[in-house]
């Protein structure tokens, strides 16, 4: 297991849609593409497999496995690629970083698990049984609005001390002052990522560069180029051009959650379709966006600068 570096896998890291078809069935041809895609438009820096946006919790062990080794296969070592193996149980939770392991992936993420909402010593045991039986660095991955649980920072605080636990993924829109909790509560060499693309500025503002990893961002299919410059800006002390940049994008973000849409999914992939890829079809209980939904979409594409009018 290499040492995880930050610098590694850059601040831009995209959760990549799967793509599935009309029948439901998973795309690999297509998540390939997808993933090829990403690297030709050059979005992001690294991309995280089965994670929310990429509706891991509606696939099956077999299919999971399958898409990392697709991916794995097409790509290589063009990009750093993090699956994401958390499920409901530690044991299909450590035989899924085991397989991500034998693939030969270096580092996992692992949400916490849902359904049961675990109490903390529940999920410090939970996330230390698979630490401690893979060899593989491991994010953690805090969204209290999809588990129903919220890894407090004691429990980080105690998690951050085994070895290989190098990080978290911290949802932030809902506690956004947690993520500074969390950087009280661990080492230096710890990383947070922000989880929420409307939050990007305030996680550097709290963390700064040499903390905060970057930011998990779905949008960055599209606007990845909007925002790394604003981040760039940010860390550069051009703090009122990456305000307005944040500003700018903000419309785009929210129109992917509009009509109390929790999981974005299927509005970008919508937005994809618009910007020039197919990503296919959500898998159910998800639904495709309504035409309202995707005019609403496509105007605020134009606005931010990643569609032509017309």
């Amino acid at each position: 297991m290499a040492k995880f570096v930050k610098e590694y896998y850059g601040k831009i890291l995209i959760p990549m849609l799967t793509p599935f078809r009309e029948d439901g069935s998973v795309d690999y041809e297509k998540a390939a593409a997808l993933a090829e895609f990403i690297i030709n438009q050059k979005k992001g820096d690294s991309l995280v497999l089965a994670g929310s946006t990429g509706e891991f919790y509606a696939m099956r062990f077999d299919e999971r496995v399958r898409l990392f080794e697709t991916i794995k296969e097409r790509v290589g070592n063009r990009i750093p690629i993090i699956p994401g193996v958390g499920a409901a149980s530690t044991i299909e939770t450590i035989q899924l970083a085991k397989k991500a392991e034998e693939i030969g992936f270096e580092t996992v993420m692992i949400v916490a698990p849902y359904y049961t909402k675990p109490n903390q010593e529940e999920l410090y045991r939970h996330f230390m049984q698979v630490a401690t039986s893979v060899p593989v660095n491991i994010l953690l991955y805090n969204i209290p609005i999809y588990t129903g649980v919220n890894i407090e920072p004691a429990t980080l605080c105690r998690l951050a001390k085994q070895p290989n636990i190098v990080g978290i993924k911290e949802e932030a829109e809902l506690n956004p002052k947690q993520i500074t909790a969390f950087l009280n509560a661990t080492p230096e060499e710890f990383v947070v990522y922000n989880g929420d693309d409307t939050m990007i500025l305030e996680a550097y503002a709290q963390g700064g560069e040499k903390r905060i990893g970057g930011v998990v961002s779905g949008s960055s299919h599209i606007i990845g180029h909007l925002i790394r410059s604003m981040i760039e800006d940010f860390l550069a002390g051009k703090v009122q051009a990456a305000a307005e940049q944040q500003r700018k994008i903000y419309p785009f973000l929210k129109c992917l959650s509009q009509n109390n849409r929790t999981n974005g999914a299927p509005l970008l992939k919508e937005a994809l379709r618009l910007y020039g890829f197919d990503a296919g079809y959500p898998r159910a209980p998800l639904i495709q966006g309504s035409p309202e939904e995707i005019e609403n979409i496509r105007i605020a594409m134009v606005a931010v600068g990643v569609l032509k009018a017309g």
